[in-house]
Order: structure tokens, then C-alpha cells, then sequence
């Protein structure tokens, strides 16, 4: 999507050899304008699918879930990362690593938001390693749901998160997919290829 490739390389700012912030429209600040058009585009992308819920985790998933959820006239659910004392009881759960804050969530999602019949779009901000996307994938499983695919708004292709989705049969449509970061700079797998 070049819009959020323009965006990544005006806004993105590359720290170390494997961190992209994007903290200026996406996960921090939002830019909503951008969150429609993304939603607009997994929209296309799964519309046969005949999706009745959309997926994501708490917090930074949920701009981009909600504008998907928008198009598609569904509800989205978002596991939480936190404990609640509204959130304790006949939950659906899984644990995520995450590599970025070098911790371990169990995250939630109460029983009566997912069912069987339910088909599911898991939209998350970044795939990486896929720990979000693994732990969603397991809460659905757990609900005998089915995951249709997973939208990505940022893909590292250099770190192993597709693979694992791949080997599962999941298909996963990424917006902007980034194959390595070079000199400070964001190196897009199409850019590669040119």
C-alpha cells in the first residue's frame, strides 16, 4: 500500500537493526485518515470471506481493526492484556510474548464474544515473530471459530512470523512489508525486487 509506505518513510523512525516506531500515526498518535483507507483495503482483500468478527490485541491493533471492522459491518473484539474485575470469569486465553517489551502477556477474550460459528479476521499492527497473531489464532481455535486470514499493517519479512502462518494454511495479507533496515532507513520487500 503506498500510502503507508510514504508514510512509513516520512513518519517511521528505525531504531537498531529490527525496531520501526511509528508512534507518530499509528500505535501513539493516530491518524485516522490512514486507518480508514487500511480498513478500505483489507476490506477488499477479504470481502468473500464472509467474516463476522474482527480480531486484534489491545492497544495498538485496535485503530486498525476498528477501521476494518467499519467496512465490514462487524463487530471487532480485542484481547485484553490486562486483568479487569469485569474481565475474570469464562474467558478464552493464551500467552504472547512480546520481543519488543521483552515480556509475557495472557491475554482475553471473554467466551461469549467468539463462537463456533464465527469466522474470524485477525487484523495487528505488526508481524514479526507472530506471537500476537499466535495467541489469537489459539483463543479462536479454543472457540472452535474459524480463522479466516490475518491482516497486517507492517510486515517484517525478515523475521519469522509469515512462515508460521504459512505452514498453518493462514493467509495473511500485508500492507507494507519491510525486508531489512539499512542505514537507518526502511527497505521494502517491493523495493528489493526493483
Amino acid at each position: 500500500m503506498k500510502l503507508l509506505e510514504d508514510r512509513i518513510r516520512k513518519d517511521g523512525t528505525v531504531i537498531g537493526e529490527d525496531v520501526l516506531k511509528v508512534d507518530n500515526f499509528l500505535n501513539h498518535q493516530v491518524d485516522p485518515d490512514l486507518m480508514y483507507e487500511m480498513g478500505k483495503t483489507f476490506y477488499e482483500k477479504f470481502k468473500n470471506e464472509k467474516i463476522t468478527k474482527i480480531l486484534t490485541v489491545e492497544s495498538s491493533g485496535i485503530a486498525p481493526a476498528f477501521a476494518t471492522a467499519l467496512q465490514f459491518h462487524v463487530p471487532l473484539v480485542f484481547a485484553r492484556k490486562h486483568k479487569s474485575l469485569t474481565l475474570k470469569d469464562d474467558l478464552y486465553t493464551a500467552t504472547v510474548y512480546s520481543f519488543t517489551k521483552q515480556t509475557s502477556n495472557t491475554i482475553a477474550i471473554a467466551r461469549k464474544f467468539l463462537s463456533k460459528d464465527d469466522r474470524v479476521l485477525i487484523i495487528d499492527d505488526f508481524l514479526a515473530n507472530g506471537q500476537a497473531v499466535k495467541g489469537l489464532t489459539e483463543i479462536i481455535d479454543q472457540a472452535g471459530a474459524t480463522t479466516v486470514g490475518a491482516g497486517i499493517v507492517i510486515e517484517k519479512t525478515f523475521q519469522k512470523g509469515r512462515k508460521m502462518f504459512d505452514e498453518q494454511g493462514v493467509r495473511v495479507v500485508s500492507l507494507a512489508r519491510i525486508a531489512a533496515f539499512k542505514n537507518g532507513e526502511v527497505v521494502f520487500a517491493d523495493d528489493q525486487d526493483a
